[in-house]
């Protein structure tokens, strides 16, 4: 089960001296990722390194710390939360007494994860997206029972007929909306699902 966040968060602490801010936002793609982590940083810090993931795509920038010791933690924290389609900011202040690679790599990760818990976050279900067409007489009694499926209804087209809907269905739901559609178009009507391009 993965999350995202709802909506952007931030976290702030001091240690030895240095000042971290984190902040996290909700991102639903690699474009997405950069332009917040351009809005977030603070060109008169000491650092500011980040980490993002969607999907599977994901990056990190240490920002001039020592290799490893900001970047992958910061990603490790956001896999060990259970968190997708999020990007973190951590700005450094430096404070003038060296935390060393162990001390910033707990940082860094730590602030992250901090971040993170503090944020209101938001189940990702995946979902298969398909279309069908559908009579009039048959789509109030396929949109009574959606809520059930967990199906999403993203679009309607109508035209002389009835109307071509599509729905974001969960994978495990897909039988019982193929049921459902063959019961109530006597077998007319099956869920085209459209190609996914990964």
């Amino acid at each position: 089960m993965a999350f995202t966040l709802e909506a952007p968060c931030t976290y702030q602490e001091e240690i030895r001296k240095s000042r971290f801010l984190a902040q996290a936002a909700p991102v639903s793609s690699a474009a997405e990722a950069q332009a917040f982590i351009q809005q977030a940083s603070d060109p008169g810090a000491s650092h500011n390194c980040w980490a993002w993931k969607v999907g599977n795509q994901y990056r990190n920038s240490d920002d001039g710390e020592p290799g490893g010791t900001a970047g992958r933690p910061m990603l490790a924290a956001i896999d060990g939360q259970g968190f997708d389609r999020v990007a973190v900011v951590i700005t450094r202040w430096y404070g003038g007494i060296q935390l060393g690679t162990g001390g910033l790599a707990r940082a860094y990760g730590g602030s992250t994860a901090k971040c993170l818990q503090g944020g209101q976050t938001l189940e990702l279900v995946q979902r298969l997206n398909g279309h069908c067409h559908l009579y009039f007489a048959e789509l109030p009694l396929l949109k009574a029972q959606l809520a059930r499926l967990d199906a999403l209804l993203q679009a309607e087209h109508y035209d002389g007929e009835g109307a071509r809907l599509e729905l974001a269905i969960p994978p495990a739901q897909l039988p019982a909306l193929q049921q459902l559609l063959a019961d109530l178009s006597r077998g007319r009507v099956q869920l085209q699902l459209d190609d996914v391009d990964n």
